[in-house]
């Protein structure tokens, strides 16, 4: 992934901020984030982006697992919430099992792992102003236990491309048999190199299509064409891109 972090979350919606963790967790880490809802509260949609998300809300974790597809976060007014998120392929950061346990799941963060999240949330509690640096402590401790899988990382950012090398190509290059590599993907990641290839595809059409008309992103994120965007879109986020986006 590059250097700007793709929100899981839709950035129209307001009360949501995002910024870069701390240098030595950004190979990992995407962003540290929170969001007030406001008084009015309401529902925010959720799009697959690869990442898996720690989230503490009213006192208590729960784990977002890496998606497949759309999902309505439910917001309630007044309430903040605090996150972490990373990377497609760290996952196990903040799992500590394979990440396709966790497909289009919420987990509880105390089932996982109890008295730690536990005592983690009553300080958030506690103190919320230091949610974002308590959230990364608890990453930089996790990376002293267990580092990613660096072959996952490099064939992370070899897929984020729009035309990806194949899948044999790639774990050659890497030293690794074709088999090895799909499960060493679906362990971190959560889902196979083809659901990572089309996750990775459409975040980069997100992207592009904030700035550039869609034909033109279609093209440069790797689509055939807008139409094959339409379809991703609809697929991945349940609504059109121009709808998406804001435009119609």
């Amino acid at each position: 992934m590059g250097p700007e972090p793709s929100p899981r979350e839709n950035p129209g919606v307001t009360g949501y901020r995002e910024w870069a963790p701390e240098a030595a967790l950004r190979a990992f880490v995407s962003c540290v984030w929170t969001h007030g809802a406001g008084a009015a509260g309401g529902n925010q949609l959720v799009v697959p982006d690869g990442c898996a998300d720690l989230i503490w809300r009213d006192g208590r974790f729960e784990i977002a697992g890496p998606d497949t597809g759309p999902w309505t976060s439910a917001l309630e007014p007044g309430r903040n919430l605090f996150g972490i998120r990373v990377r497609p392929g760290a996952a196990p950061l903040l799992l500590g099992v394979p990440a396709a346990e966790a497909r289009n799941l919420h987990l509880d963060g105390t089932e996982l792992w109890g008295d730690r999240l536990r005592a983690l949330a009553e300080r958030i509690g506690a103190e919320p102003d230091r949610a974002g640096a308590l959230l990364e402590g608890f990453a930089r401790q996790r990376l002293t236990e267990r580092e990613p899988d660096r072959a996952v990382g490099i064939a992370v950012t070899a897929l984020d491309r729009p035309r990806p090398p194949s899948v044999a190509g790639l774990a050659a290059r890497l030293g690794l048999s074709e088999r090895q590599l799909r499960r060493r993907i679906v362990d971190a990641v959560g889902y196979g190199p083809s659901t990572l290839v089309g996750v990775l595809r459409f975040q980069r059409a997100i992207r592009l299509g904030r700035r550039a008309p869609l034909a033109r992103a279609a093209a440069e994120a790797g689509y055939a064409d807008q139409a094959h965007l339409g379809r991703e879109f609809r697929r991945l986020s349940g609504v059109t891109p121009r709808r998406y986006f804001g435009q119609s």
